[in-house]
């Protein structure tokens, strides 16, 4: 009985005593530099609270567990981005923002039990050791990692490092075993995934993220496609789910002139802080529309939001998801870290676009899926604005408050992409597995195109690739109606946009993809076809 009565009320013990020890702690680093760690010298009381459970309590408990449900017990009543990291998730999710990594520079997959190198980095610790596309990894050091229970997560973790460390990977070659010594380095992750120009003066920007390397990346590329003779840009955010504010700052003074304020932010203990244009930007001028959809978020937001609100920019897509919260992040004393929401960010007409989430997490996640049901993702007229006003901007354009940014243009969910049988080959792999071993079977041929641009003109996927798909995808109960045309077309161009994609990257799968996405083409319509001023309204 005791026993029961105590696994009631320890949740609601610890979180009280979490409360106490976060209330501290905050007060401590408010009189310390902002370092953005916890030096905390005397156990605070859910430290105590553990440590007691830990050597009384009669049975034996995970004392982490413990307080990693404390923390969650007491997130949970705030709003839902403010996060508990666990010290194994932190690095990684660092790496992404930092954008980079300590590693050997290798793209792979794991087909069949094996990890297979679908790409080298050019210049990387594994291209300067010899590795090739094609290759299979048999072992790291001594740890070998074919097997079922091989995961990614494993892999990963074996193959990154500290920087200079080397490591011995046994690898199979052609039925041929053999050794590689990779001397680990610094690997890029880069949050731009194509730059090209799409015509003859419109250029194509796609952003994945804002990492620490986003705004060099966007300057290098907008340099570029100037000296190409861009004069009007189409910038891809859709499905960039944010990441450092300042980073989107940085890129909005690139658009926008003189002073003009590009966001604010404020909280109970954040006191208002303005983000302005300091310095003539390398795009003030040209024609710009900004593709968004539902998983574009944060720091994405403050972007458009600028734009928008100054009616330099057409939004064209769909409505973002809604994401006006600023969170700093704390590294507490075990190497874990706190996501906190410190504050809202607003537009420089003093639009809050977060969206409502007063129902609770669950309610909160599962909006956007919402979207789907209510009719939004096909029909404007479906989108449904919260009641937290409406502002016009200079130009007499209405826009609104409260759940993301809607766009001026809107474009519907592509229903005629979508095709169950090919969806389930994405799943499972299927489609992943045959593009890369189609590759490795005709990589001399795909070596003669030169170009994303000439792939995508000169290949065609024959009446043989697709017979030899159709038998893969029965090995995973995937029957494939060849003689149904729309999904026959879709095979080919997903087959076609893959191999472009094992190629070139993400640039290639861009490149080759964009003639045929609606959003894309509506957007490039607009730009030749009709001036700014007709767009916004």
């Amino acid at each position: 009985m005791a026993r029961r009565k105590l696994h009631v009320w320890l949740p609601l013990i610890l979180s009280l005593c979490m409360v106490a020890g976060m209330f501290i702690g905050y007060r401590i680093r408010g009189n310390m530099p902002n370092s953005g760690i916890f030096y905390i010298e005397n156990p605070r009381p859910v430290q105590e609270v553990l440590d007691l459970i830990n050597n009384k309590y009669v049975d034996r408990e995970n004392p982490d567990s413990l307080g990693d449900l404390a923390i969650d017990a007491i997130l949970s009543k705030l709003d839902p981005h403010s996060v508990y990291i666990p010290p194994r998730e932190l690095a990684y999710m660092n790496e992404d923002l930092q954008g980079k990594f300590f590693g050997i520079g290798i793209e792979f997959n794991v087909f069949s039990d094996t990890l297979n190198v679908l790409n080298v980095l050019a210049g990387g610790p594994s291209d300067k050791a010899g590795i090739k596309v094609g290759d299979k990894f048999l072992k790291v050091g001594d740890s070998s990692i074919i097997a079922e229970n091989a995961t990614t997560e494993k892999i990963k973790s074996l193959l990154r490092g500290t920087g200079g460390s080397k490591v011995d990977i046994t690898i199979l070659r052609r039925g041929n075993i053999g050794h590689k010594e990779i001397t680990r380095s610094y690997i890029p992750l880069y949050s731009l995934d194509a730059s090209y120009m799409i015509t003859d003066t419109i250029g194509y920007i796609r952003l994945n993220k804002f990492s620490e390397t986003t705004y060099k990346e966007f300057m290098e590329a907008t340099e570029k496609l100037k000296k190409s003779g861009m004069t009007s840009m189409i910038l891809d955010l859709r499905d960039n789910g944010g990441g450092i504010l300042t980073e989107a700052t940085n890129i909005a003074d690139e658009f926008l002139d003189g002073d003009k304020l590009i966001t604010y932010t404020e909280g109970e203990h954040s006191p208002r802080q303005e983000y302005r244009c300091t310095k003539e930007g390398i795009f003030e001028t040209g024609k710009l529309v900004v593709l968004a959809n539902e998983g574009t978020a944060s720091a994405s937001e403050v972007l458009m939001g600028a734009l928008q609100d100054w009616d330099r920019a057409t939004i064209l897509g769909r409505r973002s998801f809604g994401k006006g919260l600023v969170q700093e992040q704390y590294v507490l004393s075990d190497g874990s870290g706190l996501r906190l929401t410190v504050a809202r960010y607003y537009t420089p007409l003093g639009r809050s676009i977060q969206k409502s989430y007063t129902a609770g997490s669950a309610a909160y996640n599962k909006e956007v899926m919402n979207r789907f049901h209510n009719g939004e993702m096909e029909f404007a007229d479906s989108i449904k604005h919260a009641n937290a006003g409406s502002y016009s901007t200079g130009a007499g354009k209405v826009v609104y408050a409260g759940g993301g940014i809607t766009p001026d243009i809107f474009v519907p969910y592509d229903t005629m992409a979508i095709d169950k049988d090919i969806t389930l080959a994405l799943v499972r792999g299927t489609l992943n597995r045959f593009v890369y071993s189609n590759y490795i079977a005709h990589e001399n041929q795909f070596a003669s195109y030169q170009s994303p641009r000439s792939f995508d003109e000169k290949y065609k996927v024959d009446e043989a690739t697709l017979q030899q798909l159709k038998n893969d995808a029965l090995r995973d109960s995937i029957y494939f109606d060849l003689a149904d045309q729309k999904e026959r077309s879709l095979l080919q161009k997903q087959i076609k946009v893959m191999t472009a994609r094992q190629i070139w990257r993400t640039q290639g799968l861009f490149e080759v993809s964009n003639p045929d996405d609606v959003t894309v083409m509506k957007a490039l319509h607009y730009l030749k076809q009709e001036p700014m001023a007709q767009l916004a309204k």
